[in-house]
């Protein structure tokens, strides 16, 4: 069934049809604010999208960037070991402040700031020594840990790297 109605002077028409059921069907002219709730969810979906991006991108510079001072953690942690290292072997025969007091009592030192890159970490490096054998064929046995660490602890941006090593002189 089908009703359609005339329309007034000057006026536009527009048509509604009915089914036989009474389900009523509207022209395509109706359905225009379908289109602006489609374009507005279009843009919302868009946008989370978006954001989503950019969080991700934001995490992965961040993680790059601690893996970066991590590496250099790691380095500056290498170089106590190596300072260490030099102070019990080389240097205990000139200046061996450091040996001869690791050979006494567990001793612990902060080395100098180091340069360039590994500027801003404090190097802390601890040594323990242990004599075995006796009389002038003594064995001694130095333990070093060397901590290197920058930030604050608890923070995002707090990193921390710990190297043991073991010598015998």
């Amino acid at each position: 069934m089908r009703i359609e109605s005339k329309p007034l002077h000057g006026a536009r028409h527009t048509s509604t049809r009915y089914s036989l059921r009474g389900v009523r069907h509207n022209s395509p002219r109706s359905s225009n604010g379908f289109s602006l709730v489609s374009a507005i969810f279009l843009l919302v979906v868009i946008a989370a999208l978006g954001t989503f991006a950019v969080t991700l991108s934001t995490t992965q510079q961040q993680s790059a960037a601690l893996d970066v001072m991590g590496a250099r953690a790691y380095q500056a942690a290498r170089a106590g070991v190596e300072w260490g290292a030099y102070q019990v072997l080389q240097n205990s025969a000139v200046a061996g402040e450091f040996s001869d007091n690791c050979r006494s009592v567990p001793t612990s030192q902060v080395v100098a700031p180091l340069p360039n890159t590994l500027a801003g970490f404090n190097v802390n490096v601890e040594c323990t020594a242990t004599s075995h054998g006796g009389g002038p064929a003594t064995l001694w046995v130095y333990s070093l840990t060397s901590t290197a660490t920058q930030g604050t602890v608890a923070t995002p941006d707090y990193v921390e790297r710990q190297m043991m090593v073991t010598i015998a002189q």
